[in-house]
């Protein structure tokens, strides 16, 4: 089963609505839409958001990303325990229930749905911080056995390089670097510090008497060397990513 098949069929379920209903509403026949929840029918991009549409998921999710993003990034073989603990909870009042519905009773929109809730167990929306560790935008990363690359997902962040001072390091201007949680020297290591009042990525060499140099390289190369009381370490970048 293809995991877009996959999606349509588990949310059809979940809605309580036959293969024959969809089909109906949707303009295709029944056993048009069993091929493609079975994944045996190849299906165009505009008929697989009429479907998606009719049974109840819009094209943005509430997270900014595009059901096509999901389709081809989560596994929903994982999803679906999750979706099962969540189903089998007590239901609720319309009044309580995470649904908006739309002024249009033929464009439903849902903003809360078991499926959308069941994601956050496999994707965390990682935040990409400023200089100023401010947010200004976030990228999609999986969470395996509850970590990111052995860290706790909330604990986890991209530093936007606010300049070119690490270029020699092959990190540019605007590279994102994902950074774990380090509060202590890690000899090699590109790691995000604070001193003298500012925050930068730096390569790190642990030195004696409790000395630690910090390397940059723009045109040429620079070190700093500085006593580790002076150093505030804020994490390990563990990979560097840039946009062509």
């Amino acid at each position: 089963m293809s995991r877009l098949g996959d999606l349509i069929r588990t949310e059809r379920v979940r809605q309580k609505m036959t293969p024959k209903q969809v089909a109906k509403k949707c303009g295709v026949s029944e056993s048009y839409l069993l091929a493609v929840e079975a994944g045996t029918r190849i299906i165009a991009d505009d008929q697989a958001r009429r479907i998606l549409k009719t049974i109840g998921l819009r094209e943005q999710t509430e997270a900014d990303f595009s059901l096509d993003d999901i389709a081809a990034t989560v596994d929903l073989a994982q999803v679906q325990p999750q979706m099962a603990k969540q189903m089998a909870k007590p239901k609720v009042r319309p009044a309580e229930a995470e649904v908006v519905a739309s002024t249009d009773e033929k464009d439903p929109a849902v903003t809360g749905s078991v499926w959308l809730d069941a994601l956050t167990s496999v994707l965390k929306r990682v935040p990409v911080m400023n200089a100023v560790m401010k947010p200004v935008s976030y990228r999609l990363l999986p969470i395996e056995n509850g970590m990111i690359e052995g860290a706790k997902p909330d604990k986890v962040f991209y530093f936007l390089a606010p300049d070119a001072s690490m270029r020699g390091f092959r990190i540019h201007a605007g590279d994102v670097a994902l950074t774990v949680p380090a509060q202590s020297p890690i000899d090699g290591a590109v790691m995000l510090v604070e001193y003298d009042g500012h925050r930068a990525l730096r390569k790190v060499k642990v030195m004696e008497r409790f000395q630690v140099l910090l390397q940059s390289f723009d045109r040429e190369y620079d070190a700093k060397t500085l006593q580790l009381s002076e150093v505030n370490f804020l994490g390990r970048c563990v990979r560097v990513e840039f946009d062509l």
